[in-house]
């Protein structure tokens, strides 16, 4: 297919984009392309912050809403937009998303590309610094937020159905923790309002949980080529940093750079991530730019101005 950096230009649907991950991607194309973001807007400002960017909007609610009147001559799309389950109401929210997907991929079966966003937290557990394959098995089990794997996997079903029924060239990201100057910035940011709170994060009862930080940056460079890894049947691919971290080892280094320290709290219930096997995505995307400790830091300085310390950057 025809690089997406490369004109003619395209014409992109995001869902979702007003979040941490598909915000800074749709501001990235917005440049060159024909960018149409869909969703609720429940936040005007983020709707006309989108809009001051050249990107287009279009209300859009899930739960409910048809895709009538939406233009279908998108060549690509990128699906982000999940309803999580917070409330535990696995059927509705099984439903809602399920529907919208299929809606969405049958409304632009002619694209070139459609990617879903998935998430690592289908996996089944095995040991804390396992790194996770996409042929490792998967459970949907999260006690953190039970709802969420499930509906990511019925999702999966979902995309690789209409994938082989439409010949639709797809791909199904399993993001990993992603974080950076945007949005809330991602874990590493919620984890240090624990810490500026003197709030105990909660740990394993042995050892740490490990994770594959991708910061956005990453993700917005990535994320051409992986419209262009796009396949039918879909292919499956983990998206994630290319260093796993420790989570306790990630929050001693915030603490090192802030001079906030960080406690811990030994529990049954935490909060689960995991670390991937990045051997697929490297080979199809490449290697990542930020490593991971210079893309803390850099997220830092956005989200708290004057929080490190002069002294932890020399």
């Amino acid at each position: 297919m025809t690089a997406l950096n490369a004109t003619p230009k395209h014409k992109i649907l995001i869902t979702g984009a007003t979040g941490q991950v598909a915000r800074p991607i749709a501001e990235s194309l917005a440049a060159d392309h024909e960018v149409w973001a869909i969703g609720r807007f429940g936040d005007a400002q983020a709707e006309e912050a989108l809009r001051a960017q050249g990107i287009r909007t279009w209300h859009w609610d899930m739960s409910r809403d048809t895709l009538d009147g939406l233009p279908n001559d998108f060549t690509h799309v990128l699906h982000s937009a999940v309803q999580r389950g917070e409330d535990g109401d696995f059927d509705t929210v099984i439903e809602t998303n399920t529907a919208a997907t299929g809606r969405l991929m049958a409304h632009c079966r002619t694209a070139r590309a459609f990617i879903y966003l998935s998430s690592g937290a289908l996996y089944a557990r095995k040991t804390l610094d396992h790194l996770y394959a996409e042929t490792d098995a998967i459970n949907g089990v999260a006690s953190w937020l039970p709802a969420y794997p499930v509906v990511k996997i019925a999702c999966e079903g979902v995309v690789r159905a209409f994938s082989a029924a439409f010949g639709l060239p797809s791909v199904i990201a399993r993001l990993n923790v992603a974080y950076g100057g945007y949005g809330h910035g991602g874990m590493p940011v919620l984890l240090y309002r624990q810490m500026l709170a003197g709030k105990p994060i909660p740990v394993p009862l042995e050892g740490q949980h490990w994770a594959s930080p991708i910061h956005t940056d990453d993700l917005v460079r990535q994320l051409p080529r992986l419209w262009e890894a796009a396949s039918s049947p879909a292919l499956v691919m983990n998206w994630g940093g290319d260093e796993p971290v420790g989570i306790q080892d990630c929050l001693e280094y915030i603490a090192a750079l802030t001079g906030t320290p960080a406690r811990f709290e030994r529990s049954t219930v935490t909060r689960e991530t995991c670390a991937f096997d990045n051997t697929r995505r490297r080979a199809l995307l490449g290697d990542c730019t930020v490593h991971w400790k210079e893309g803390i830091r850099r997220t830092l300085e956005v989200h708290f101005p004057g929080a490190v310390r002069a002294a932890a950057t020399a």
